[in-house]
């Protein structure tokens, strides 16, 4: 398989490699691979499980990012419930 890469850009990063003892490709693939792991990591954290959905009951799954385990929001529930 054969991808285009700008000579420029490819000049650089051959030296870039050079400098630090790497083969380009291996370089490249390292690189590749770093970020498939992160965005595959990133879906991972978006998705939560039915289970932990059904968990969070009132809040309908909607967590503010201040409150990872649903404190805020079981106290607003609660204040609703009871008014």
């Amino acid at each position: 398989m054969q991808v285009a890469i700008n000579p420029n850009v490819y000049g650089t990063a051959q030296m870039y490699a050079e400098q630090q003892g790497l083969n380009l490709a291996e370089m490249i693939e390292n690189f590749l691979e770093r970020f498939i792991t992160k965005e595959e990591a990133k879906a991972k954290e978006q998705e939560l499980p039915d289970v932990v959905v059904s968990l969070l009951g009132s809040t309908g799954g909607q967590l503010a990012k201040d409150d990872l385990n649903g404190r805020k929001a079981y106290h607003k529930y609660l204040e609703e419930k009871y008014q």
